[in-house]
């Protein structure tokens, strides 16, 4: 078995945004030469999430409202009271964006067969930015044969 790693890097939008990596995942899966055996892709962040679902617009912006109304950002979370915290005064207040990732999860492992992605017909590998603008890291490994 041969496992390859790869740090694929984003600029996110801001607040909730979605990015479909099927094109960044499925490259480096033809870089490795697995045939057969899986991907894990996982985030490296706690204000964001991997997915997968259906890329269509108006289910995106279904997502991001329903997001907002189960998590309301403006709630009152004791992780957004900086002062009892002991971290940089500048901490961003993002209780929000820490539940909604807890609920997505933070990886999926798909499995590969003949060199491919075993996805459905509409699904798509989704990064889910919860706390943006920013700068984020996505793991990709690749194992199998």
């Amino acid at each position: 078995m041969v496992i390859h790693n790869h740090t694929l890097k984003l600029s996110t939008d801001d607040g909730i945004s979605i990015f479909t990596i099927n094109e960044a995942v499925n490259k480096r899966i033809t870089e490795s030469g697995v045939t057969n055996g899986f991907a894990i892709i996982s985030s490296r962040h706690t204000t964001t999430a991997i997915t997968i679902n259906e890329n269509e617009i108006r289910l995106m912006d279904d997502l991001k409202r329903f997001f907002n109304r189960l998590v309301p950002e403006h709630d009152n979370y004791l992780h957004n009271d900086i002062e009892l915290r002991d971290c940089d005064p500048d901490e961003p207040k993002n209780a929000h964006s820490h539940i909604v990732a807890m609920l997505l999860g933070s990886s999926e492992a798909i499995p590969i067969i003949h060199g491919e992605l075993a996805l459905g017909q509409w699904q798509s590998i989704m990064l889910v930015e919860l706390d943006g603008p920013r700068d984020r890291t996505v793991n990709i490994q690749v194992c199998g044969e």
